[in-house]
């Protein structure tokens, strides 16, 4: 797999469960996907076309994923972080609705927010949007060197992220009985491959979780990304470093 948005393959839409958000909610693929293509497409009516930027929080959790996978599958690479997206003048801003209430966007810069209705008339209100999109994939032209992730000190493409979630499941022995557990923003892209991209990538399950109480994200001693059997309980038994993660080999 070279292309993040083959996640969202339309033969992969089983009931098999592919995400368990912070709230304890389990999506399908079916479900899973079927948003994918929703997100996508509310992407595309506020104006994303390949190589748009969308800025977009960084917190696990079910819209920001659909947010990225949407973006990925129309060729928009995602910053994870609203803030700076403001700043770039990215082409779409999705943010939690009190986080989105304090930001003014330049025009060209569409902002949505999640998490209930905003109060500005402007700003999208982003699951009003997805749950009245069109399910149906949009066309999209993407290569697997295009960037799918914007960070501080360069881009990410399709290719590496694909290539980091291949070595994390052959380090971890991931497959489509395997959970994941990422507890880790999805700004570090070594842990957006290992915790969200690798489980799904193989039918596994990726469980997106909040840190320890009074921890920030990603600072949790129980690790930022755990593997689990499917039936097995908290703690995790086992732990991958996404730091240590090589790419395979092309």
């Amino acid at each position: 797999m070279d292309l993040v948005g083959d996640l969202l393959a339309r033969d992969r839409r089983t009931r098999d469960l592919a995400l368990v958000t912070p709230d304890g909610r389990e999506r399908t693929y079916h479900d899973l996907i079927t948003n994918g293509y929703k997100a996508a497409n509310v992407l595309r009516y506020l104006g994303v076309r390949t190589g748009a930027t969308v800025a977009v929080e960084p917190t696990p959790g079910f819209h920001t994923t659909l947010a990225f996978l949407g973006a990925a599958a129309v060729g928009a690479p995602v910053r994870f972080d609203p803030a700076a997206g403001i700043d770039a003048g990215d082409r779409v801003v999705l943010a939690p609705v009190a986080t989105a209430a304090a930001f003014d966007p330049t025009p060209g810069t569409n902002l949505a927010a999640f998490g209930g209705p905003p109060d500005r008339p402007e700003t999208t209100h982003w699951e009003q949007e997805l749950w009245s999109e069109n399910p149906g994939m949009p066309p999209s032209d993407v290569a697997p060197d295009d960037p799918v992730a914007r960070e501080a000190d360069g881009d990410v493409s399709h290719r590496e992220l694909c290539s980091l979630a291949a070595a994390a499941v052959e380090a971890a022995d991931i497959d489509e009985e395997t959970r994941v557990v990422l507890r880790g923003p999805f700004s570090d892209h070594p842990a957006l491959a290992a915790g969200l991209v690798a489980p799904l990538s193989v039918g596994g399950t990726a469980v997106l979780a909040t840190a320890n109480d009074g921890e920030a994200a990603g600072d949790d001693s129980r690790g930022n990304v755990a593997i689990a059997p499917a039936a097995a309980s908290v703690p995790e038994p086992r732990r991958l470093d996404p730091a240590s993660i090589a790419p395979t080999a092309e």
